[in-house]
């Protein structure tokens, strides 16, 4: 459901919430298992840079993944990310609360995704974004597909698009630029 950018930059302009899934979006979709059974999962540094800068900005962030791990409650809490619901198997379900609980629209809401259990969200979400590689009913869903994969780098340029978007960019980099 590609479209053009500039009806892209009008839905991104007006997102005051972004939902992220974890696996195949903030990671490459791989499952580690460590020698003792711990699961591990590779994140891109860069993706947390653009989180910590979507924040400053002014824009709420949130995590609804399907699976539980230690390794996300770590990551989420080290981007400081507040909002965050795991072992969801209904998506949907952890969308309408915490929107509910935030007060906010749909169309206020950006979520990405890469598989089937998110179809739900990315239809009710104002901007639907994903990443190469997901699966054919996503890839026709998304309003977006970031150029880079998941676990390297998509996170980051959804991060962008927003920002960009609300004109809030080169506010965001230039505290670091210094």
């Amino acid at each position: 459901m590609s479209q053009p950018a500039n009806d892209i930059k009008q839905l991104a302009a007006s997102v005051e919430l972004v939902i992220f899934d974890i696996d195949g979006v903030f990671t490459d979709g791989g499952l580690y298992r460590s020698d003792d059974g711990q699961e591990t999962k590779r994140f891109h540094a860069t993706d947390g840079l653009g989180i910590r800068m979507l924040a400053d900005a002014g824009v709420t962030l949130g995590v609804i993944t399907g699976r539980t791990s230690k390794v996300v409650e770590h990551r989420c809490k080290e981007l400081q990310i507040e909002h965050v619901y795991q072992g969801q198997k209904d998506k949907l379900g952890a969308f309408e609360t915490l929107t509910a609980k935030l007060s906010l629209q749909h169309s206020q809401v950006a979520y990405m995704g890469d598989d089937i259990i998110d179809m739900p969200v990315m239809k009710r979400a104002g901007l639907a974004l994903t990443v190469p590689g997901a699966c054919a009913e996503i890839a026709a869903t998304a309003h977006w597909t970031s150029q880079r994969p998941g676990g390297n780098g998509a996170v980051r340029e959804a991060c962008e698009l927003i920002l960009k978007s609300k004109n809030l960019y080169e506010q965001a980099i230039a505290r670091y630029l210094v």
